[in-house]
């Protein structure tokens, strides 16, 4: 028989690099999750993933309990390591910071597709344009 969920949070923390810290030590402290062996976890699987950030979302059980998944880096991230500027613009109606190509546009939806709501290649590469 399944498990009671008694909460899911949503977090995005930078790859290897989870500690009780807030934000992680605030929202799963309150359900009265193991911190450390969350932390040891996040951090086995996102070990590739250093410097990115990494949306997680933990299911927290009545028996204390937890399993996470992970998902893909945020688009906004990816198009900005993609041409190479450190954050957007603060006037995005004035002021344009870069330029991307529908070639980049596409290497980021194949990225993004698993979490993205979309059938096809195509619909993926709307949805990041």
């Amino acid at each position: 028989m399944a498990k009671a969920v008694k909460a899911k949070i949503k977090l995005q923390i930078p790859g290897g690099a989870a500690t009780p810290a807030p934000p992680v030590g605030n929202n799963l402290g309150q359900h009265q999750v193991n911190l450390m062996e969350f932390c040891k976890q996040f951090n086995a699987a996102t070990s590739t993933k250093k410097g990115e950030t990494v949306p997680v979302i933990i299911t927290v059980y009545v028996d204390k309990t937890f399993t996470f998944e992970l998902k893909t880096p945020p688009a906004s991230e990816l198009i900005r390591k993609k041409i190479n500027i450190s954050k957007g613009s603060s006037r995005p109606n004035t002021d344009k910071v870069g330029k991307i190509t529908m070639d980049q546009i596409e290497e980021i939806a194949k990225i993004k597709l698993p979490d993205l709501n979309a059938n096809s290649l195509e619909q993926a590469k709307k949805i990041i344009a």
